[in-house]
């Protein structure tokens, strides 16, 4: 989807033309993936950050063409919303000291960042959801100017057929009479644009795909509840991972009738575990038409058969617009090609050093999991993976997680039982450094003792103002502000002051 798509209309020809197009994609991997022919180098860390811009006043700034201009960094590139931008971090090896190497590379980004934004009269943030954010931005005219934005837009609405309704049922704040709840009309993706994340890449050989993948699912609950950091959405308290639910609701193609009658959502945790990365390509092609059904003249087995490497483009495409939670990537680099796991549960921020305290506890753990001699996911349904998903969302540290063994159990006592020593093995089989693995797992290991994520730390924040008298505007505003100089300032959020 980074890929840069004409404005056009797309014909009935070019739907079948695209499907067909997909389906020799797909004979081309098999006979790829038959022949083992795969780049399997060492493991590297790859990561992509979507950040929110706001003015002065904390409102969304409308801006990322300006600040983009003032930044004049290739790594930085739009996002959906006017009020969003994306930094794409290089690879790098996992081993030794790599992980906080980035961390100091990527604040010193950042910081360079968000001192030309300043310039330009922006400031950048690093939330799952900006809390400023209100319906009123969700109108057409603030999807960002590339044309594939609003191609997407008018696609997805053309394949529902009808406005997206909005329904997040919330939270009872202190002092509060009744819960608190979203329910709204959009006639744009634009609500797409407040899901602001973390994804994390990782090459994996083809025949390791499975076992990665079905880790990867088993443990997105659990980052859910560890990082959750989205529970403000237009002046309501919500979830405190609202990101996963308004992701589903805002790229859904489906009406009704058709939820009513079990076709699968745009965004999706699957309905089962894997045996190879193939399935999931198959699924994409088979259960999902086309959005954008932009055709190439490659053709991927004659490109094969003279010993070249095809981009597989339309299959690529395809699975762009597929929102899997964490996806199957297909990637051509240094004349080979290769294939990845995309990680896309974790919100962005709070800060800088607890970005990659997640990411080191996920590829740790993904990693032990993935090695287990006996697999979780042969002890666990799948339908227990998706509801901790959802579970560890809407509750955080006050959800319940299925764990096999273990049972229903905490997710602050999951991770600070089990899955940090574990994490912590699998670090070390990547080769990271002790002194390492202890600074980020301690990162992880202090925020479950204190039970402080950044959604945490936001809701008390905001009810601390308005028992101070604020209004619920002014209190999210004043958060934000506060958040926006501890974020800067670089501790991570379990020892934020109120």
């Amino acid at each position: 989807m980074g890929d840069d798509v004409e404005q056009r209309k797309f014909t009935r020809q070019d739907r079948h033309r695209f499907r067909q197009k997909v389906q020799d994609c797909l004979d081309a991997l098999a006979i790829m993936l038959a022949d083992e022919t795969f780049d399997v180098g060492e493991p590297q860390i790859g990561m992509e950050v979507e950040l929110n811009l706001v003015d002065e006043n904390m409102a969304p700034s409308m801006a990322n063409a300006q600040v983009l201009d003032a930044i004049a960094d290739p790594d930085y590139q739009t996002e959906l919303g006017q009020f969003n931008i994306e930094i794409n971090v290089a690879p790098r090896p996992l081993s030794g000291s790599s992980i906080a190497d980035l961390e100091a590379d990527l604040r010193r980004s950042l910081n360079e960042a968000d001192r030309r934004a300043r310039e330009s009269g922006s400031r950048l943030v690093m939330i799952g959801m900006l809390p400023t954010l209100a319906e009123k931005h969700f109108e057409h005219r603030w999807l960002s100017a590339n044309p594939r934005y609003d191609l997407l837009n008018q696609q997805i609405f053309a394949a529902r057929g009808e406005d997206i309704e909005l329904h997040i049922g919330g939270v009872r704040l202190p002092g509060a009479d009744e819960p608190e709840e979203l329910r709204a009309i959009t006639d744009t993706i634009l609500p797409e644009a407040a899901c602001t994340s973390v994804q994390l890449h990782l090459q994996v050989a083809p025949e390791n795909f499975a076992a990665y993948w079905n880790a990867a699912q088993a443990l997105a609950g659990v980052q859910v509840a560890l990082a959750a950091n989205s529970p403000f959405l237009a002046g309501r308290a919500l979830w405190h991972e609202t990101r996963i639910p308004l992701f589903e609701q805002a790229t859904d193609t489906r009406p009704q009738e058709l939820k009513n009658q079990g076709v699968r959502p745009r965004v999706w945790f699957g309905e089962r575990w894997i045996t190879s990365i193939f399935d999931l390509f198959e699924e994409n092609s088979r259960y999902f038409p086309a959005l954008l059904p932009v055709c190439s003249d490659e053709d991927p087995t004659a490109v094969l058969a003279d010993g070249g490497t095809p981009s597989l483009s339309e299959l690529r495409m395809h699975n762009g617009t597929v929102y899997r939670w964490n996806r199957p990537i297909y990637d051509r680099s240094g004349g080979g090609h290769h294939i990845r796991l995309e990680n896309r549960v974790l919100p962005a921020g709070p800060s800088v050093v607890d970005t990659l305290a997640d990411a080191a506890f996920y590829y740790g753990t993904v990693r032990a999991l993935a090695d287990a001699d006996r697999p979780l996911w042969s002890q666990m349904s799948y339908d227990a993976a998706a509801e901790n998903l959802h579970s560890a969302a809407r509750g955080g540290f006050d959800s319940r997680l299925y764990w096999p063994e273990v049972g229903w159990v905490s997710p602050q006592e999951l991770i600070l039982r089990r899955l940090l020593p574990m994490a912590d093995a699998g670090l070390a089989a990547y080769g990271v450094g002790a002194d390492v693995r202890d600074r980020y797992l301690g990162v992880v290991e202090a925020r479950c003792l204190s039970r402080r994520s950044g959604s945490v730390w936001q809701r008390d924040a905001v009810v601390a103002r308005e028992k101070a008298g604020q209004t619920r505007e002014a209190a999210l505003a004043g958060m934000l502000s506060d958040y926006v100089t501890l974020m800067s300032e670089g501790d991570p959020v379990h020892t934020w002051p109120l």
